[in-house]
């Protein structure tokens, strides 16, 4: 009975990997995804003017393309920490963190983390060595990051840190689930986009908003591992 269970589970994790990576163009023809919400201009007009809210001389953008055990998260605030020691004011700063790829589990409540197992499909490990179920880097608890100082999510956007998170890998993650469950993939993306936290700001890709923070002066650092 174990041995059937891991290999489903397995089998599952094996389907969802090549819905999501390897067969990503042909999923677009598919007809199950055929009705999936598209990017409107509205939205559009939304992600555009978000990115007027960078500010200052010191202006970073991390490519946050895998989870890297909370890297994207954890370089956004050293590159505060780093200015502040040299004498700059928050106010003077900007730090993007954008999420895509992998990484798109950061940007959601733990409640989805609850009810589909993120943190198996994009390998989000404990300590332990256990996969996480709720979103570890928006409010940190003890231990999930190595150092206690570090702030989450949530206190770097007190701070002025921005993050964003991409509506395509939502589209194709989200997508592969339902598929896998049977379930809406309409139904499936309207519930992961109403479960991004307050204040992460969904953009039609990842890649569209790295080139958008770069235009307005920003950085690029690569934040993620590629395994």
């Amino acid at each position: 009975m174990e041995t059937k269970s891991k290999n489903s589970r397995r089998n599952f994790m094996g389907a969802m990997m090549l819905g999501a990576t390897a067969s990503t163009l042909s999923l677009f023809t598919n007809p199950v995804y055929g009705n999936l919400p598209a990017y409107d201009e509205e939205s559009m007009s939304e992600a555009e003017d978000w990115f007027k809210k960078i500010k200052g001389k010191n202006r970073i953008v991390y490519d946050g393309s895998y989870p890297h055990k909370g890297f994207p998260v954890i370089w956004n605030w050293a590159y505060y920490l780093s200015h502040n020691e040299m004498g700059a004011d928050d106010s003077d700063i900007t730090a993007m963190t954008v999420l895509r790829h992998d990484a798109i589990p950061f940007a959601f409540k733990s409640e989805l983390w609850e009810k589909y197992p993120l943190g198996e499909i994009f390998h989000v490990k404990q300590a332990d060595g256990s996969t996480y179920k709720r979103n570890p880097y928006y409010e940190p608890q003890e231990g999930d990051f190595p150092l206690p100082v570090i702030q989450g999510i949530k206190d770097m956007q007190a701070r002025g840190a921005m993050f964003c998170v991409c509506n395509l890998a939502i589209s194709v993650y989200s997508g592969a689930v339902a598929q896998q469950m049977n379930l809406d993939p309409k139904k499936m993306y309207e519930e992961w986009i109403q479960a991004v936290h307050p204040g992460i700001q969904v953009v039609p890709s990842g890649v569209w908003a790295l080139g958008e923070a770069q235009k307005r002066g920003c950085g690029y650092i690569f934040a993620g591992n590629t395994i």
